[in-house]
């Protein structure tokens, strides 16, 4: 998919620094592989800036990540349920529990919430406060397009770097309602949680792996949180 003219030159050079590892043993990103789709090229991406991702499905082996993704697409009820049955719930809850530095994406950040309409009667994680909720009345669900991301607040560590109003990429029928954790919404049919934060927990409901250098500068401010040493892309 090709990005909006003009949307590279905006964003101007901050995307975080990666420089290679000393070549000792080297910790690694946690891409949580619950059996849903889109969890490939979360990795590819995170790979694609020279961090050591990787698919993970052993919740043990996530106590020796320096970060975790969980990507997520397709019905909230869905993922939950997957995520539950494959026992990284708890690896998510400890992780965090821990202070590693985690990000959500799509239905992912979605699941950081306590419930959502979509499916009612199944449980988030509960780990952001309120509702995941439809799309206005009044606009095309899903957005599937790219939009400009506006900021809340005074700054986002995610979201270092990359311009007044970055481009990205979006699809998706449902998102978060906004909250303290939010620092950035799009404009759809008015104001729509895009990307939150609290701590090192993030969450986007674009989806970065998609969404240009924009979204490769979201990541690789993530991977700079994690404190992992990385090879050249």
């Amino acid at each position: 998919m090709t990005e909006p003219a003009g949307a590279a030159s905006e964003r101007g050079g901050g995307v975080a620094s990666l420089r290679p590892g000393s070549g000792a043993p080297r910790p690694f990103i946690a891409v949580l592989d619950y059996g849903i789709g889109n969890l490939r090229s979360a990795e590819k991406a995170l790979q694609h800036l020279g961090a050591p991702a990787r698919l993970v499905r052993d919740p043990a082996e996530v106590a020796d990540a320096a970060g975790v993704v969980l990507p997520g697409v397709g019905a909230f009820a869905a993922c939950a349920e997957a995520l539950r049955r494959s026992g990284l719930d708890g690896a998510v809850r400890r992780a965090i529990g821990s202070d590693v530095p985690f990000l959500g994406i799509c239905v992912g950040f979605q699941l950081l919430y306590e419930a959502s309409e979509e499916s009612p009667g199944t449980d988030g994680l509960g780990l952001f406060p309120g509702t995941v909720r439809r799309l206005p009345e009044g606009v095309k669900r899903p957005q599937m397009q790219w939009n400009r991301l506006v900021r809340l607040g005074a700054g986002s560590t995610l979201l270092e770097g990359l311009g007044p109003e970055p481009w990205v990429y979006f699809v998706h029928s449902f998102a978060p309602e906004v909250g303290e954790e939010t620092v950035a919404v799009c404009d759809y049919g008015g104001p729509v949680a895009a990307a939150a934060e609290r701590g090192r927990v993030f969450g986007t409901q674009f989806h970065p792996e998609k969404s240009g250098r924009a979204g490769l500068g979201a990541l690789a401010n993530f991977v700079a949180t994690c404190r992992v040493p990385c090879g050249a892309p």
